[in-house]
């Protein structure tokens, strides 16, 4: 294979969003955790106590959810195209990788379909098989993708000069 086959086309590696900082969320999650204290300590010194393990639940469920959207976050999807072939690799947060991968290209076709709400879906099809790829991005962000790939695919597929 030569050098101009191996130079990728198009290559983009899609993550999902995230708002806030590990750091930002250290403080929510401090911030949270303070608040159900005080409250805690409020009821306990009322007599209340027995809401004591319940408030610590509650932080617990809190950092839980938030450390799962953390690990959530670390997966992400990889759309290289070169001339022999389209290649998604999708990277679980586990570090475990699945690679789909669709050769010849020049048969590839991008869908953009729409969804009830406004929402849509982002679809690769080529020789009877489908793939449903940035399912973590944005409406908006999904169609900018579609209109890349779609750019990308008919450089490919025009004439060489």
């Amino acid at each position: 294979m030569d050098h101009a086959h191996s130079e990728p086309i198009f290559d983009a590696v899609l993550t999902p969003h995230r708002s806030l900082s590990p750091q930002g969320v250290r403080y929510l999650l401090f911030g949270v955790a303070g608040m159900l204290s005080l409250v805690g300590l409020f009821f306990a010194a009322q007599g209340a106590w027995l809401v004591l393990p319940f408030f610590g639940c509650e932080i617990a469920l809190f950092w839980w959810a938030f450390r799962t959207n953390a690990r959530d976050g670390r997966r992400f999807e990889h759309l290289r195209l070169t001339p022999d072939a389209l290649t998604v690799a999708r990277v679980r947060p586990s570090g475990q990788a699945h690679e789909h991968k669709f050769a010849p290209p020049h048969w590839l076709s991008v869908e953009l379909s729409p969804r009830p709400g406004g929402d849509n879906e982002l679809w690769l099809a080529s020789h009877g098989r489908s793939l449903k790829v940035g399912g973590f991005l944005t409406p908006e962000e999904r169609g900018d993708l579609a209109n890349a790939l779609r750019a990308a695919l008919k450089k490919l597929r025009a004439p060489q000069s």
